[in-house]
């Protein structure tokens, strides 16, 4: 009878580096917007105090694989000592449904998640871009700088928080880490109003960049808004901008864009491209250096199944992880 891999957080942070996340979730944008990969889709399902995000895609990748990904997204959760995001990835044969691995889910979100804002920066934001800001001092925003850090030589960087001790700690770590300054910034706006990618990954749920604080050929990537009722981009900001999004379905329905097509600012129609047409060159990315690029981005289980693929691959080659049989 068939095995199912069942891979622990520890295994597939051996397994995943960053670099190669990177170019996985390239790859699958690029498939997407060639039409050589189907739509993701999505399930949001709230609960008391957080909810849970079913996310679905299947990529050919040699084999044939489909993922579904189920992440519980719980805001209190630092108060009780756990994880604010967490879940497990299915990964299935996509020819005859046989699970083949199970893993846990956060690694690859938080991968996966700096590796879409890699590629949107690499496509979107000016080749000449030298100083960033990132809004959310958290682990997503480590991964966040470094993946940015991958595609275009910064120079400096601010850090934002409400926390200001987290800023300061975040901007210490990763100055060392990066080799280029990293200051922690007081007012968020200033800090944008500097740079030239903003990238915010914050739980807001009102907008924290406001229409006044991008500069002309500035680039932002908004991570946060990953449910009906978060929010970080003033939706003034969002309609006199190019914006870029991840899956024109999903931002619509509670990304950024979702709130800026509520207050009547922005339709769908006015959506310059989703990422994986920009990659593929089907459509035009940035147009000019003088424009502002929004990038939003609400996370699709494309990005997923990339980076679960290599997981897997690796773990079967190195011989990771546990195998049990489901059916037993």
């Amino acid at each position: 009878m068939p095995t199912t891999l069942v891979l622990t957080k520890s295994d597939v942070s051996r397994l995943l580096d960053l670099d190669t996340c990177i170019s996985a979730v390239e790859g699958a944008f690029r498939a997407l917007g060639e039409g050589k990969a189907p739509p993701p889709g999505a399930l949001s399902y709230p609960t008391v105090d957080g909810g849970f995000h079913i996310k679905a895609a299947s990529l050919r990748l040699g084999s044939h694989y489909f993922v579904a990904k189920t992440n519980g997204n719980f805001f209190r959760n630092a108060d009780r000592g756990l994880p604010r995001i967490q879940g497990v990835i299915v990964l299935s044969d996509a020819e005859n449904g046989t699970p083949l691995a199970i893993l846990d889910s956060i690694e690859i979100t938080v991968l996966r998640t700096g590796a879409a804002t890699a590629v949107a920066a690499k496509y979107l934001s000016r080749p000449d871009a030298q100083v960033g800001t990132v809004a959310g001092c958290g682990l997503q925003g480590r991964v966040q700088l470094r993946s940015v850090s991958r595609v275009r030589s910064l120079k400096r960087a601010y850090a934002y928080d409400q926390d200001g001790d987290a800023a300061r700690r975040f901007s210490e770590e990763m100055s060392r880490e990066l080799g280029f300054a990293v200051e922690p910034a007081t007012a968020l706006g200033q800090a944008a109003r500097e740079s030239d990618i903003i990238i915010t990954c914050t739980p807001s749920r009102q907008f924290i960049v406001s229409n006044g604080d991008m500069r002309p050929g500035s680039f932002l990537a908004a991570v946060g808004a990953d449910s009906h009722d978060k929010q970080e981009v003033d939706p003034a900001l969002l309609a006199r901008s190019a914006v870029v999004v991840d899956n024109l379905e999903q931002c619509a329905t509670f990304g950024d864009l979702h709130h800026a097509i509520a207050a009547g600012l922005m339709r769908r129609e006015d959506v310059r491209a989703e990422l994986g047409e920009v990659v593929a060159g089907r459509r035009a990315g940035r147009k000019t250096n003088n424009e502002i690029v929004v990038f939003d981005s609400t996370g699709t289980a494309l990005q997923d199944v990339a980076a679960a693929a290599v997981v897997y691959q690796r773990a079967k080659e190195q011989g990771v992880g546990t195998e049990v049989e489901l059916t037993r």
